[in-house]
């Protein structure tokens, strides 16, 4: 499927408002039709809001969670998507290599989706979620590292079929981005570093969004 990841460069952006202005640029040049764009939280929301404003599109939310291996967290061997009923995505080779068995990873996962209700109540407060059926999505976070939580989100959004299926982060390794290609119609990734370490190596300023950046973002979005 095609893929429009413009020029590659290494520079860091500023922060996640000016990736997701450049970003938004590049989405805008795929001249998409009725677009509505998901937001992965925390992080993705501020590169969202920018691209919704480029695209005068809706902001809604995807909510993810990533289930970490018992000895290292940060070590995502599953994702859990939101839905009915919700996706669970395994990265079976780090399963294998961690020793995390399918019941762990079960557990973990209901106790996410609890989580995932707290965060889309409070963020949310109640709006209903934009139809995706039949429409252009547009998925975007502020980058992507081992693309387990990503893939996990794609496979859940193929699930209500929308029309068109974009997939839109400021930075990736370039191996990433031509893994996921195949799971969308069209990826827009300005910064594909030849050498990546961490999403946060990429931006000036990457500080730890919180709950209620996120809610103001959305509230901002809401009225535009």
């Amino acid at each position: 499927m095609p893929a429009h990841d413009g020029a590659v460069f290494t520079q860091a952006f500023a922060d996640r408002q000016e990736a997701g202005r450049v970003l938004g640029g590049q989405v805008a040049a795929l001249g998409l039709v009725d677009p509505v764009v998901l937001a992965l939280p925390r992080g993705g929301v501020a590169v969202g809001a920018e691209v919704a404003r480029v695209l005068r599109a809706p902001l809604d939310l995807l909510l993810v969670r990533k289930i970490g291996a018992p000895w290292q967290p940060e070590l995502a061997v599953a994702a859990v998507v939101e839905g009915d009923p919700p996706e669970i995505v395994i990265d079976a080779e780090t399963m294998q290599y961690g020793g995390v068995s399918r019941d762990y990873i079960e557990a973990e996962a209901a106790q996410q989706l609890q989580e995932i209700a707290r965060r889309r109540a409070l963020y949310l407060r109640g709006r209903p979620a934009q139809p995706l059926a039949g429409r252009t999505v547009v998925l975007v976070d502020d980058g992507i590292a081992t693309g387990t939580t990503v893939r996990a989100a794609l496979k859940a959004l193929r699930r209500v079929a929308p029309q068109r299926l974009v997939l839109a982060v400021p930075v990736a390794a370039a191996d990433t981005v031509a893994e996921l290609r195949s799971e969308v119609d069209d990826v827009v990734c300005p910064a594909q570093p030849s050498f990546f370490h961490a999403v946060g190596c990429h931006y000036g300023d990457f500080h730890q969004v919180e709950d209620d950046e996120v809610i103001a973002l959305l509230d901002a979005a809401q009225r535009q």
